[in-house]
């Protein structure tokens, strides 16, 4: 009888019961993709992390699963993997972590109670096949709530991002599965972020957001770091100077799972680094049997 660790952690939260739940094993050098495949259905979260044997001082490689596919990237794995393993000891707070994913090396660097990982891909921004009128469909929204053109945004995991005038408009949002088939699916890319943002603010703005996809139907996530990523990739493009942009996402407070996604990209004269941050605890722990006949 084979036994494997894990753990259960929430991310972009400080406060157990709230964030994005996810389990990690932390060794997981013995398990191949279908056991990995296997295991994320078995734990039904919407993602597992399974960290290999380290490669370099620091540096480790990281599978992501949800319960029906791998990912090359997602934000809250990233950061509770990079809280877990300091937890652990098999990394320091005081020197960088590097985490080889699907989509290249992400490199976490801690912060007091933060975890901030640069994106290992610079934004990819695209038509979306959604227009603000097919997105008001999509949403069950009023005229004039979608305020300007939805695209496609990925630093590795795309979605369509849509933009909405107000929170209470983000609220009241429930996506059609029918006009989901007819306008997302297309596509290819079953995300999409709806977000509002606090224009009220100067230096560091704060954005209220919301994230469905399809998985079993359309759900909704209550904390998307690779989502945050696309979009602070997309809005810095956008602006009309250089220099150093920063937001507070606001997250899963619909779902009573409130979240905090700390945003920042760097726009210079040649690329723009993007960095999500937040903060993650443990809430429990277990062990797997997995016998001769498992996956």
């Amino acid at each position: 009888m084979n036994k494997h660790h894990y753990y259960l952690l929430d991310a972009f939260t400080d406060r157990a019961f709230s964030g994005n739940p996810l389990a990690v094993f932390p060794q997981s050098d013995e398990l191949d993709s279908n056991k990995m495949q296997a295991i994320a259905n078995e734990l039904n979260l919407s993602e597992t992390v399974f960290v290999g044997e380290a490669i370099a001082p620091a540096c480790y490689p990281i599978r992501i699963f949800t319960p029906t596919m791998e990912l090359p990237f997602a934000g809250h794995p990233v950061v509770g993997t990079a809280h877990l393993l300091a937890e652990l000891d098999m990394a320091k707070r005081d020197r960088p972590l590097t985490l080889e994913a699907g989509v290249g090396a992400l490199v976490v660097n801690y912060n007091n109670n933060l975890a901030r990982f640069t994106a290992a891909a610079p934004v990819n921004i695209q038509a979306s096949t959604l227009n603000q009128s097919a997105a008001q469909e999509l949403l069950g929204l009023n005229d004039g709530e979608v305020i300007s053109e939805p695209v496609l945004a990925s630093c590795g995991l795309p979605y369509h991002l849509i933009e909405l005038d107000s929170q209470e408009a983000l609220c009241r949002a429930r996506p059609s599965p029918k006009a989901w088939s007819e306008w997302v699916s297309p596509s290819g890319y079953e995300q999409i972020y709806l977000y509002v943002i606090d224009k009220a603010a100067v230096q560091e703005h704060s954005i209220h957001s919301r994230m469905f996809s399809t998985e079993g139907g359309v759900r909704e996530d209550p904390a998307t770091g690779s989502a945050a990523a696309a979009l602070a990739g997309y809005l810095v493009e956008a602006m009309s100077r250089l220099g150093l942009y920063r937001w507070k996402i606001h997250q899963g407070i619909e779902m009573r799972r409130p979240s905090l996604i700390f945003a920042e990209a760097e726009r210079n004269d040649k690329a723009s680094l993007i960095r999500i941050a937040g903060q993650a605890v443990i809430v429990g722990s277990g062990t797997l049997h997995l016998g001769l006949k498992n996956p």
